[in-house]
């Protein structure tokens, strides 16, 4: 078993990192990250091969499939497409955790149909995990059990967004009211599927409505890991100014329930000040 935890980037102007490198800091900080740039290109295998070649083995990538791929053709007649991205994040080897599979919110439970070809032809030595964002999944019992299936023929992972604690109250400034405008508001999800979970929780500017929100995330991933499984959690905030402190805070809250769960590395200190 082991515990995962990382951000929705690895690089932000407040976190104390070095010009250069910022990957290989950020990969002393947390042991996983979600690669959401690859929803925007596929990434060339030399580029893929330098993510590779600054993180350590038990680094772990979560990269999210391109958007021609999931929301412009919605997963239907996509072969080539899939084939060429596989073979470009071929250079992370075990470091690919999961191939994360974002549908858009238009993506209904009569699109599931869609999704299950998809899985059934997509090449087995990979791990997928599918994140949905249509309320019908979420409120409608009977297309959260349709999904499950789905899911469970292939061996895949539901990604919730837990957004509970952004929407626990209004939002107290900018970086708070542009995620109430683009983040999802759907029920919370504490099942896992896999041995496998990956959890998106996102909480509020303040530290402490944060932390506060994560408690029942902290005791659901004592409970897999006691089950034997691997959780991966990814820890978002509205501006994410502190969410590299905040995983690293989250990693040792439930090393204190679990003594035996892996640490961390030890950070990688910031470039020294210069004058020029």
């Amino acid at each position: 078993m082991n515990l995962y935890v990382g951000c929705a980037q690895w690089t932000h102007a407040a976190w104390p990192q070095p010009s250069r490198d910022k990957l290989r800091s950020y990969a002393s900080w947390c042991n996983a990250v979600e690669s959401n740039t690859t929803f925007y290109a596929t990434p060339s295998a030399s580029t893929v091969a330098s993510w590779a070649a600054q993180t350590p083995a038990d680094f772990r990538f979560v990269v999210k499939l391109p958007q021609v791929i999931t929301h412009e053709h919605r997963l239907n007649n996509v072969d080539a497409e899939l084939r060429a991205f596989l073979t470009a994040i071929e250079p992370l080897g075990p470091r690919n955790h999961a191939v994360w599979i974002q549908l858009p919110a238009a993506f209904a439970p009569t699109d599931l149909g869609a999704l299950a070809t998809f899985l059934h032809q997509a090449p087995r030595d990979h791990r997928y995990a599918v994140e949905v964002r249509h309320r019908d999944f979420f409120d409608d019992p009977r297309a959260a059990t349709n999904l499950e299936r789905v899911l469970a023929r292939a061996n895949a992972e539901w990604i919730p967004f837990d957004t509970g604690t952004l929407f626990a109250h209004r939002p107290t400034s900018l970086a708070e009211r542009d995620a109430w405008m683009k983040k999802p508001r759907v029920a919370r999800r504490t099942r896992a599927l896999t041995g496998h979970p990956i959890v998106r929780y996102i909480g509020r500017d303040s530290v402490a409505e944060t932390v506060d929100g994560w408690a029942y995330l902290v005791d659901l991933v004592v409970t897999w890991l006691s089950e034997g499984r691997s959780p991966t959690i990814f820890l978002h905030t509205p501006d994410n100014v502190e969410a590299l402190n905040l995983a690293r805070h989250f990693h040792t809250t439930v090393a204190a329930a679990v003594p035996t769960l892996a640490p961390l590395p030890d950070p990688i200190e910031p470039d020294p000040p210069t004058l020029f």
